[in-house]
């Protein structure tokens, strides 16, 4: 299979971030709620400080309208409760005004130190049904005028959404300098394009490994054509156990309450279920075998009772570290991993797969340095 050009590609670790569940998606029992599993503060905050004990480097904080906890005054929670773990904030494109945003996302890197990462995500807003094109756009001028904000004395952009002319940024400037790490997905040519001019990770949700290598081909050659690289990120849910007869028995047992039409109404309440990726995730379901499974350990059942990100590499240790080294060979510098219910999946993959991996955090301030050696910032315009 043909390796994609990347970023660090000399790099032999990757980021292995975890997820928090701040968008009522955590369960016992797929799609059956739990109140000791709510999205509250104490709950989705304990999945963190356990994924920092556990050694992830990063964690995603995902956004939602409709449910459980606001991200950026989550991550800001998170700032004095933690000294280790990256945060990867989702941020909506055009939710807040951009300039009030680029000083928020400064502010959050100061109390976090340099441990901010950022999610951009382009969606619908609710009451909104805009064509893909005019979000993507929107987002454009939105990260576009956060670099303006963060590298310059005042913000000069004229777009097709936003107008802003001779704006003083003080004190816009972020701890990273040039601002944090911009992680993106996104399938359709438009999005593809948003990444390659502007962002560093290309985040893709499971599929075949032909369709993954495909993914980051296409999303390399958007870079190239603005003279950049990418590096890839691959985000999945996973269950893993001492023998893979316990793992899918437990996939079986996390699913075995889920009512069709619950778990229906669950995709259907995101603002982003009928996107590209998404109808991907849908169409791996519909080509897995009966058990739910598109290729050996790749199980697609969890996207069941959840829109985006809908299977779970599903295996032994040695099952889900090898899935993970494919990966990586193919190009893979960062994994963004979940499982049922949060805490306790943690657990299992930080005991099992995590001390067998080598690790770094994709951060500006520390650059891409494995946690086995010395922490050096890198000067500024050394990561590209």
């Amino acid at each position: 299979m043909t390796v994609v050009p990347v970023t660090s590609a000399d790099l032999d670790a990757v980021e292995v971030a975890w997820f928090s569940a701040l968008c009522s998606d955590d369960y016992q029992f797929l799609g059956v709620p739990d109140g000791s599993l709510r999205s509250s503060w104490k709950h989705c905050s304990d999945i963190v400080k356990t994924a920092e004990s556990q050694g992830f480097g990063n964690i995603l904080c995902p956004s939602s309208y409709q449910v459980g906890q606001d991200t950026l005054s989550f991550v800001a929670g998170c700032a004095p409760i933690t000294d280790r773990i990256n945060l990867l904030a989702a941020v909506r494109c055009g939710e807040m005004q951009p300039i009030m945003l680029a000083r928020t996302i400064a502010t959050l890197d100061h109390m976090l130190e340099g441990r901010l990462t950022v999610n951009i995500i382009s969606s619908d807003f609710p009451g909104e049904q805009a064509d893909s094109g005019y979000r993507y756009q929107r987002s454009r001028e939105v990260v576009e005028i956060l670099k303006q904000a963060w590298t310059r004395d005042q913000i000069d952009y004229q777009g097709e959404v936003y107008n802003f002319s001779g704006l003083t940024t003080d004190p816009a400037r972020p701890y990273q300098q040039g601002g944090p790490m911009l992680y993106f997905g996104g399938y359709s040519p438009a999005a593809l394009d948003l990444c390659g001019q502007h962002c560093d990770v290309y985040l893709m949700w499971p599929e075949k490994s032909e369709d993954i290598a495909e993914r980051m081909k296409a999303a390399n050659a958007a870079a190239e054509r603005y003279g950049r690289t990418l590096d890839y990120g691959f985000r999945s849910h996973v269950i893993v156990r001492d023998t893979e007869a316990e793992a899918k028995d437990y996939a079986r047992h996390i699913a075995s309450k889920l009512d069709d039409d619950l778990g229906r109404a669950i995709r259907e309440r995101a603002l982003d279920s009928g996107s590209l990726g998404v109808s991907h995730q849908a169409r791996n379901r519909e080509l897995a075998d009966l058990e739910g499974y598109i290729e050996p350990n790749l199980w697609t059942g969890i996207g069941r009772a959840r829109s985006g990100c809908g299977a779970a590499i599903v295996g032994s240790t040695d099952q889900v570290l090898t899935k993970l080294e494919e990966l990586q060979k193919m190009g893979i510098r960062a994994f963004i991993l979940s499982g049922y219910p949060h805490i306790d999946e943690a657990d299992h993959f930080g005991s099992r797969v995590l001390p067998q991996m080598k690790t770094c955090q994709l951060n500006k301030v520390w650059g891409r340095v494995p946690d086995s050696m010395p922490q050096t910032p890198l000067g500024a315009g050394e990561r590209r």
